[in-house]
């Protein structure tokens, strides 16, 4: 029989009919029931009604006519809540506890003129809006941070050692190209931003940090060598090593739920125009990221292997909880807007699409425990440019 702690559940109880039955003959069984479901929820203990009252919720009937914030089609996602309002708010990255997210923000109405680290509580059964704990320093720019094992610490990415200021936008004579800045280095801080350590020191472009979910390993992009490669290291920024070697920018990396395998974009010029294009602009310190594809590796960089060859701009890749798919951004179907969250298997069978946003959709993450997805949309802006953070219940 399927009984919580606290009592027949609703949805089982509409399936049996005789559970309800209350003529004269069945009144002796109802009460033998009731005394058999008291001495069962007496027994319970407290961590079983825990996970009975979670059930529950899991279990409340859904309304589709109140989920405003999600798109037709978007089967996998359900009760859309908008977690940001204003200006610009991406990769948000849960803890490990999935009580808090981390996240980049901008909002040049605010006179926060380039992306800063900001954490906040999040209970996603719960969820309201971000509460707005900056992490980073406020000098330079930042992207790309990451809780710690524990939570208590915040990895990222800022040029505050170099300059104050925001650096420069791009050349956007060149298109649209993405900055390498060179003053870009790896920091550990509080969340409080208090006992701040500089990881890494060098005049190259060293961001893009996430860690393993065993907490042991991070990995990261770094053009040390002169190209645009994956690193993975120790969290205190030992035992560095370097783990792919293609030319071709290597970044975004995510581990899978294990922590054995990495998913990562590529691009890989071939011709010698897109060789040459792709030197010249990084020996500018930009790189165009406009045609890349998905690759997975163990983590020591062996058993490398392509994932997608779908042309476009295929990014922002995240391990599906089973470790057997991979959910990420792309706009290979039309090579510019939108971009929107498709889901393929990772031997590249299955290609599925996820959301159907006109404008963007990516930067997605499952919450450590697979029932939650966060991800970053253009989404209910009022035809504004702001990117916010959205929270979804996944359905599989």
């Amino acid at each position: 029989m399927n009984v919580s702690c606290t009592g027949i559940r609703a949805p089982f109880a509409r399936k049996m009919p005789w559970l309800r039955w209350t003529n004269a003959r069945t009144r002796p069984f109802h009460t033998l029931l009731a005394i058999f479901l008291a001495a069962l929820m007496t027994a319970c203990s407290p961590a079983d009604k825990q996970q009975a009252a979670e059930d529950s919720a899991r279990e409340t009937p859904y309304d589709p006519l109140t989920d405003s914030l999600r798109f037709a089609g978007e089967n996998h996602l359900r009760n859309v809540r908008q977690l940001t309002f204003g200006g610009e708010n991406a990769e948000a990255y849960w803890a490990y506890g999935q009580q808090a997210l981390v996240w980049q923000r901008r909002n040049k109405a605010e006179g926060l003129n380039c992306d800063q680290i900001y954490w906040s509580p999040l209970n996603p059964k719960y969820p309201r809006p971000l509460a707005l704990n900056r992490v980073s320093s406020g000098q330079g720019a930042t992207t790309c941070a990451y809780f710690l094992a524990g939570d208590e610490r915040v990895i990222y990415a800022s040029t505050q050692s170099g300059d104050a200021a925001c650096p420069p936008e791009p050349d956007r004579t060149k298109g649209y190209v993405w900055p390498l800045h060179a003053d870009f280095e790896l920091y550990v801080a509080g969340r409080d931003g208090s006992n701040t350590v500089r990881l890494t020191e060098n005049k190259a472009y060293d961001a893009e940090a996430t860690l393993s979910p065993k907490g042991d390993k991070v990995v990261f992009t770094s053009t040390r060598n002169g190209d645009l490669d994956l690193y993975t290291m120790n969290p205190d920024g030992s035992d560095v090593r370097q783990i792919t070697f293609e030319l071709g920018y290597d970044g975004g990396a995510f581990f899978s739920p294990d922590g054995n395998r990495l998913i990562f974009r590529a691009s890989r010029p071939k011709t010698p125009e897109e060789v040459a294009e792709y030197k010249s602009l990084l020996g500018e310190g930009l790189v165009r990221p406009t045609a890349m594809e998905l690759f997975t590796c163990k983590v020591d960089g062996s058993d490398l292997r392509q994932i997608t060859r779908l042309g476009g701009a295929n990014w922002a890749p995240f391990f599906h909880p089973d470790g057997q798919r991979i959910l990420f951004c792309s706009n290979h179907l039309t090579g510019r807007f939108p971009f929107n969250l498709f889901m393929i298997n990772l031997d590249g069978t299955g290609l599925e699409q996820v959301t159907y946003d006109e404008a963007f959709d990516s930067f997605p993450m499952f919450s450590p425990d697979g029932r939650y997805l966060v991800f970053a949309s253009n989404r209910n802006n009022g035809g504004t440019r702001d990117t916010n953070v959205f929270l979804a219940e996944w359905v599989d």
